[in-house]
Protein backbone atom coordinates (compact mmCIF):
# COMPACT_ATOMS: atom_id res chain seq x y z
CA UNK A 1 0.00 0.00 0.00
CA UNK A 2 1.42 3.18 -0.83
CA UNK A 3 1.73 6.43 1.69
CA UNK A 4 -1.11 8.02 -0.37
CA UNK A 5 -3.24 5.26 0.07
CA UNK A 6 -2.08 4.40 3.64
CA UNK A 7 -3.32 8.22 4.59
CA UNK A 8 -6.51 8.13 2.20
CA UNK A 9 -7.95 4.67 3.97
CA UNK A 10 -7.43 7.23 7.36
CA UNK A 11 -9.74 10.03 5.49
CA UNK A 12 -13.12 9.08 7.44
CA UNK A 13 -11.25 9.81 10.88
CA UNK A 14 -8.39 12.80 10.01
CA UNK A 15 -9.32 15.80 7.28
CA UNK A 16 -6.42 14.16 4.87
CA UNK A 17 -5.81 16.13 1.64
CA UNK A 18 -6.90 14.53 -1.80
CA UNK A 19 -6.03 14.59 -5.39
CA UNK A 20 -10.09 15.87 -6.53
CA UNK A 21 -10.64 18.05 -3.64
CA UNK A 22 -7.75 19.06 -1.90
CA UNK A 23 -7.73 19.81 1.92
CA UNK A 24 -11.40 20.30 2.25
CA UNK A 25 -12.21 20.62 5.96
CA UNK A 26 -15.68 21.68 5.38
CA UNK A 27 -16.15 18.18 2.78
CA UNK A 28 -14.79 16.61 5.83
CA UNK A 29 -16.89 17.91 7.99
CA UNK A 30 -20.53 17.23 5.77
CA UNK A 31 -19.63 13.78 4.33
CA UNK A 32 -16.40 11.90 4.16
CA UNK A 33 -15.56 12.50 8.16
CA UNK A 34 -16.87 9.79 10.19
CA UNK A 35 -19.54 10.50 12.67
CA UNK A 36 -17.72 9.91 15.40
CA UNK A 37 -15.06 11.51 14.84
CA UNK A 38 -16.99 14.56 13.58
CA UNK A 39 -18.72 14.56 17.27
CA UNK A 40 -15.19 14.22 18.89
CA UNK A 41 -14.10 17.80 16.95
CA UNK A 42 -17.77 19.27 17.79
CA UNK A 43 -17.02 18.16 21.24
CA UNK A 44 -13.22 19.14 21.66
CA UNK A 45 -13.88 22.58 20.52
CA UNK A 46 -16.98 23.26 22.76
CA UNK A 47 -15.11 22.37 25.60
CA UNK A 48 -12.13 24.76 24.37
CA UNK A 49 -14.57 27.87 23.87
CA UNK A 50 -15.87 27.45 27.23
CA UNK A 51 -11.96 27.29 28.88
CA UNK A 52 -11.08 29.87 26.60
CA UNK A 53 -14.03 32.21 27.46
CA UNK A 54 -13.46 31.66 31.11
CA UNK A 55 -10.15 32.03 31.13
CA UNK A 56 -10.48 35.62 29.41
CA UNK A 57 -12.82 36.38 31.56
CA UNK A 58 -11.88 34.98 35.02
CA UNK A 59 -13.63 37.17 37.51
CA UNK A 60 -16.90 37.39 36.04
CA UNK A 61 -16.81 33.75 35.19
CA UNK A 62 -16.25 33.02 38.62
CA UNK A 63 -18.53 35.39 40.29
CA UNK A 64 -21.30 33.75 37.49
CA UNK A 65 -20.88 30.15 38.60
CA UNK A 66 -20.21 30.46 42.09
CA UNK A 67 -23.28 33.30 42.74
CA UNK A 68 -26.09 32.42 41.00
CA UNK A 69 -28.45 29.72 39.47
CA UNK A 70 -27.58 30.04 35.87
CA UNK A 71 -25.20 26.68 35.94
CA UNK A 72 -28.26 24.46 37.51
CA UNK A 73 -30.82 26.59 35.55
CA UNK A 74 -28.58 25.53 32.35
CA UNK A 75 -28.33 22.15 33.46
CA UNK A 76 -31.91 21.44 34.10
CA UNK A 77 -32.68 22.32 30.62
CA UNK A 78 -29.95 20.70 28.81
CA UNK A 79 -31.50 17.49 31.48
CA UNK A 80 -35.21 17.69 30.12
CA UNK A 81 -33.80 18.05 26.61
CA UNK A 82 -31.62 15.28 26.49
CA UNK A 83 -34.52 13.40 27.41
CA UNK A 84 -36.75 14.76 25.12
CA UNK A 85 -34.17 14.63 22.24
CA UNK A 86 -33.75 10.54 22.72
CA UNK A 87 -37.79 9.91 22.44
CA UNK A 88 -37.83 11.98 19.66
CA UNK A 89 -35.25 10.31 17.35
CA UNK A 90 -36.32 6.87 19.02
CA UNK A 91 -39.67 7.69 17.40
CA UNK A 92 -38.01 8.72 14.24
CA UNK A 93 -36.49 5.18 14.21
CA UNK A 94 -39.51 3.58 14.93
CA UNK A 95 -40.82 5.42 11.74
CA UNK A 96 -37.90 4.11 9.73
CA UNK A 97 -38.04 0.83 10.56
CA UNK A 98 -41.55 0.58 10.19
CA UNK A 99 -40.85 0.13 6.51
CA UNK A 100 -39.53 -3.24 6.84
CA UNK A 101 -42.37 -4.00 9.40
CA UNK A 102 -45.45 -4.93 6.55
CA UNK A 103 -47.98 -7.29 4.53
CA UNK A 104 -47.15 -10.41 3.35
CA UNK A 105 -48.56 -8.83 -0.12
CA UNK A 106 -46.29 -5.77 0.34
CA UNK A 107 -43.26 -7.61 1.21
CA UNK A 108 -44.08 -10.26 -2.18
CA UNK A 109 -43.90 -6.92 -4.40
CA UNK A 110 -40.91 -6.01 -3.22
CA UNK A 111 -39.24 -9.36 -3.85
CA UNK A 112 -40.13 -9.24 -7.55
CA UNK A 113 -39.34 -5.98 -8.19
CA UNK A 114 -35.62 -6.96 -6.72
CA UNK A 115 -35.47 -10.14 -8.93
CA UNK A 116 -36.63 -8.09 -11.89
CA UNK A 117 -34.05 -5.71 -11.69
CA UNK A 118 -31.26 -8.03 -10.66
CA UNK A 119 -32.60 -10.17 -14.06
CA UNK A 120 -32.18 -6.81 -16.03
CA UNK A 121 -29.16 -6.14 -14.75
CA UNK A 122 -27.71 -9.46 -15.78
CA UNK A 123 -28.61 -8.54 -19.34
CA UNK A 124 -27.48 -5.33 -19.38
CA UNK A 125 -24.07 -6.22 -17.80
CA UNK A 126 -24.03 -9.61 -19.38
CA UNK A 127 -23.17 -11.21 -16.62
CA UNK A 128 -24.63 -14.61 -14.91
CA UNK A 129 -24.28 -13.45 -11.44
CA UNK A 130 -25.12 -9.64 -10.96
CA UNK A 131 -23.41 -8.00 -8.29
CA UNK A 132 -24.88 -7.56 -4.73
CA UNK A 133 -22.84 -5.34 -2.96
CA UNK A 134 -22.63 -1.41 -3.85
CA UNK A 135 -18.88 -0.99 -5.13
CA UNK A 136 -19.59 -3.86 -7.39
CA UNK A 137 -22.96 -2.59 -8.69
CA UNK A 138 -21.32 0.85 -9.56
CA UNK A 139 -18.19 -0.86 -11.20
CA UNK A 140 -20.39 -3.01 -13.44
CA UNK A 141 -22.79 -0.10 -14.25
CA UNK A 142 -19.79 2.12 -15.30
CA UNK A 143 -18.11 -0.91 -17.62
CA UNK A 144 -21.62 -1.50 -19.02
CA UNK A 145 -22.07 1.97 -19.80
CA UNK A 146 -19.09 2.96 -21.27
CA UNK A 147 -18.87 0.33 -23.72
CA UNK A 148 -22.30 0.51 -25.00
CA UNK A 149 -21.30 4.37 -25.56
CA UNK A 150 -17.94 3.05 -27.34
CA UNK A 151 -19.62 0.62 -29.35
CA UNK A 152 -22.78 3.15 -30.44
CA UNK A 153 -19.99 5.47 -31.37
CA UNK A 154 -17.87 3.16 -33.21
CA UNK A 155 -21.50 2.26 -35.34
CA UNK A 156 -22.31 5.54 -35.90
CA UNK A 157 -18.75 7.02 -37.46
CA UNK A 158 -19.53 4.26 -40.17
CA UNK A 159 -22.30 6.13 -41.49
CA UNK A 160 -23.10 9.50 -40.21
CA UNK A 161 -20.15 12.04 -40.13
CA UNK A 162 -22.25 14.87 -38.27
CA UNK A 163 -23.87 12.47 -36.29
CA UNK A 164 -20.57 10.65 -34.96
CA UNK A 165 -19.17 14.39 -34.17
CA UNK A 166 -22.06 15.32 -31.85
CA UNK A 167 -21.86 11.59 -30.52
CA UNK A 168 -17.99 12.17 -29.97
CA UNK A 169 -19.03 14.70 -27.33
CA UNK A 170 -21.39 13.13 -25.59
CA UNK A 171 -19.47 9.72 -25.65
CA UNK A 172 -16.62 11.82 -24.11
CA UNK A 173 -18.65 13.08 -21.08
CA UNK A 174 -19.59 9.75 -20.37
CA UNK A 175 -16.08 8.28 -20.56
CA UNK A 176 -14.69 11.16 -18.19
CA UNK A 177 -17.94 10.16 -15.45
CA UNK A 178 -17.30 6.78 -15.22
CA UNK A 179 -13.36 7.04 -15.48
CA UNK A 180 -13.92 9.22 -12.37
CA UNK A 181 -16.08 6.67 -10.79
CA UNK A 182 -13.62 3.79 -11.50
CA UNK A 183 -10.82 5.83 -9.52
CA UNK A 184 -12.88 6.57 -6.86
CA UNK A 185 -13.86 3.43 -6.10
CA UNK A 186 -10.28 2.22 -6.38
CA UNK A 187 -9.16 5.10 -3.80
CA UNK A 188 -12.28 4.40 -1.69
CA UNK A 189 -12.54 5.12 1.75
CA UNK A 190 -14.90 6.15 4.29
CA UNK A 191 -16.75 2.55 5.04
CA UNK A 192 -20.14 2.46 4.09
CA UNK A 193 -21.40 5.91 3.33
CA UNK A 194 -17.82 6.56 1.34
CA UNK A 195 -19.22 3.59 -0.86
CA UNK A 196 -22.86 4.53 -0.99
CA UNK A 197 -21.66 8.57 -1.50
CA UNK A 198 -19.63 7.33 -4.77
CA UNK A 199 -22.97 6.38 -6.19
CA UNK A 200 -24.92 9.27 -4.90
CA UNK A 201 -22.30 11.73 -6.23
CA UNK A 202 -22.62 10.48 -9.54
CA UNK A 203 -24.81 13.22 -11.65
CA UNK A 204 -26.27 10.55 -14.08
CA UNK A 205 -29.55 13.73 -14.84
CA UNK A 206 -27.39 15.24 -17.90
CA UNK A 207 -26.30 12.04 -19.19
CA UNK A 208 -30.22 10.52 -19.45
CA UNK A 209 -31.28 14.19 -20.87
CA UNK A 210 -28.80 14.15 -23.76
CA UNK A 211 -29.70 10.89 -24.63
CA UNK A 212 -33.24 11.85 -24.76
CA UNK A 213 -32.32 14.66 -27.04
CA UNK A 214 -30.06 12.29 -29.15
CA UNK A 215 -32.79 9.86 -29.51
CA UNK A 216 -35.39 12.22 -30.61
CA UNK A 217 -33.02 13.91 -33.30
CA UNK A 218 -31.33 11.20 -34.84
CA UNK A 219 -33.29 8.31 -33.91
CA UNK A 220 -34.23 7.55 -37.55
CA UNK A 221 -30.77 7.55 -39.37
CA UNK A 222 -29.66 4.88 -36.73
CA UNK A 223 -29.11 1.68 -38.39
CA UNK A 224 -31.04 -1.74 -36.15
CA UNK A 225 -27.45 -2.23 -34.38
CA UNK A 226 -26.89 1.18 -33.55
CA UNK A 227 -30.49 1.42 -32.35
CA UNK A 228 -30.22 -1.33 -29.94
CA UNK A 229 -26.58 0.12 -28.34
CA UNK A 230 -28.63 3.18 -28.14
CA UNK A 231 -31.63 1.72 -26.03
CA UNK A 232 -28.77 -0.56 -24.12
CA UNK A 233 -26.94 2.41 -23.11
CA UNK A 234 -30.41 4.35 -22.20
CA UNK A 235 -31.41 1.13 -20.01
CA UNK A 236 -28.02 1.00 -17.95
CA UNK A 237 -28.47 4.43 -17.80
CA UNK A 238 -31.69 4.00 -16.00
CA UNK A 239 -30.94 0.91 -13.72
CA UNK A 240 -27.30 3.05 -12.59
CA UNK A 241 -30.41 5.48 -11.22
CA UNK A 242 -32.80 3.20 -10.04
CA UNK A 243 -29.56 2.24 -8.17
CA UNK A 244 -28.24 5.59 -7.02
CA UNK A 245 -31.84 5.92 -6.04
CA UNK A 246 -31.59 3.11 -4.04
CA UNK A 247 -28.73 4.13 -2.40
CA UNK A 248 -30.22 7.06 -0.78
CA UNK A 249 -32.72 4.97 0.91
CA UNK A 250 -30.42 2.43 2.22
CA UNK A 251 -27.83 5.35 3.52
CA UNK A 252 -31.36 7.52 5.30
CA UNK A 253 -32.33 3.86 6.84
CA UNK A 254 -28.66 3.28 8.25
CA UNK A 255 -27.72 6.55 9.03
CA UNK A 256 -30.79 6.99 11.16
CA UNK A 257 -30.30 3.60 12.40
CA UNK A 258 -26.91 4.77 13.38
CA UNK A 259 -27.54 7.65 14.94
CA UNK A 260 -30.60 5.83 17.60
CA UNK A 261 -28.24 3.92 18.73
CA UNK A 262 -25.45 6.28 18.90
CA UNK A 263 -27.59 8.68 20.51
CA UNK A 264 -28.77 6.12 23.27
CA UNK A 265 -25.10 5.05 24.34
CA UNK A 266 -24.69 8.94 24.69
CA UNK A 267 -28.03 9.78 26.51
CA UNK A 268 -27.33 7.76 29.41
CA UNK A 269 -24.26 9.04 30.46
CA UNK A 270 -24.85 12.44 30.17
CA UNK A 271 -28.41 12.13 32.33
CA UNK A 272 -26.15 10.43 34.96
CA UNK A 273 -23.35 13.05 35.12
CA UNK A 274 -25.65 16.29 34.28
CA UNK A 275 -27.69 15.19 37.33
CA UNK A 276 -24.74 14.66 39.59
CA UNK A 277 -23.59 17.70 38.61
CA UNK A 278 -26.85 19.56 39.75
CA UNK A 279 -26.88 17.71 43.20
CA UNK A 280 -23.11 18.80 43.50
CA UNK A 281 -23.30 22.56 42.50
CA UNK A 282 -26.76 22.31 44.97
CA UNK A 283 -24.63 20.60 47.81
CA UNK A 284 -21.54 22.92 46.80
CA UNK A 285 -19.38 19.78 46.64
CA UNK A 286 -17.04 21.02 44.08
CA UNK A 287 -13.75 19.86 43.13
CA UNK A 288 -10.51 21.62 44.14
CA UNK A 289 -8.03 20.20 42.03
CA UNK A 290 -5.65 22.66 39.56
CA UNK A 291 -5.22 20.78 35.99
CA UNK A 292 -2.72 22.38 33.70
CA UNK A 293 -3.35 25.72 35.52
CA UNK A 294 -6.91 25.72 34.89
CA UNK A 295 -9.23 27.29 37.57
CA UNK A 296 -11.30 23.81 39.15
CA UNK A 297 -14.48 25.25 38.95
CA UNK A 298 -13.76 26.32 35.91
CA UNK A 299 -12.54 22.91 34.47
CA UNK A 300 -15.47 21.48 36.11
CA UNK A 301 -18.51 23.46 34.92
CA UNK A 302 -16.80 23.32 31.45
CA UNK A 303 -16.60 19.35 31.65
CA UNK A 304 -20.13 19.18 33.36
CA UNK A 305 -21.54 21.59 29.82
CA UNK A 306 -19.87 19.54 27.64
CA UNK A 307 -21.10 16.04 28.41
CA UNK A 308 -24.25 17.71 28.72
CA UNK A 309 -24.36 19.01 25.34
CA UNK A 310 -23.19 15.29 24.10
CA UNK A 311 -26.42 13.83 22.88
CA UNK A 312 -27.05 17.50 20.94
CA UNK A 313 -23.52 17.39 19.33
CA UNK A 314 -23.79 13.73 18.12
CA UNK A 315 -27.26 15.20 16.93
CA UNK A 316 -25.75 17.64 15.15
CA UNK A 317 -22.81 15.71 13.57
CA UNK A 318 -25.36 13.15 11.74
CA UNK A 319 -27.86 15.69 10.55
CA UNK A 320 -25.37 17.86 9.00
CA UNK A 321 -24.60 14.71 6.66
CA UNK A 322 -28.34 13.54 6.23
CA UNK A 323 -29.07 17.26 5.43
CA UNK A 324 -26.13 17.64 3.11
CA UNK A 325 -26.91 14.38 0.99
CA UNK A 326 -30.83 15.64 0.72
CA UNK A 327 -29.51 18.57 -0.32
CA UNK A 328 -27.58 17.45 -3.12
CA UNK A 329 -28.96 14.18 -4.44
CA UNK A 330 -32.23 16.49 -4.81
CA UNK A 331 -32.23 16.08 -8.69
CA UNK A 332 -34.33 12.69 -9.21
CA UNK A 333 -37.85 13.23 -10.91
CA UNK A 334 -38.71 15.45 -13.89
CA UNK A 335 -37.82 18.89 -12.25
CA UNK A 336 -34.38 20.04 -10.99
CA UNK A 337 -34.44 22.95 -8.15
CA UNK A 338 -30.84 24.68 -8.67
CA UNK A 339 -30.02 26.90 -5.63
Amino acid sequence: MSLSNYFGSWRSWFPVPTDDHGFDLVRWLLLEGHRHAVTGALLTLTFLSIIALGSLWTFEMSQLLTETQAVQTILNSLLSGIILLVSIVVSINSIVLSYDITHVDTQEDRIEGMMDFRHRLGQITSNKVTPTEPHSFLNAMANTIRREANELLAEVEETDEEFAEELKEYVSQITETTERLEHSITEGSGGKFGVLWLGLETDYGPMVNRSREITSRYGNDLSETGTDHFENLIEALELFATGREYFKTLYYTLEISELSRTLLLVSLPAIVVTASTILAINAHLLPDIWMLGLPPLLTFVALSLVIALAPFIVLTSYMLRVATVARRTAGAGPFVIKS
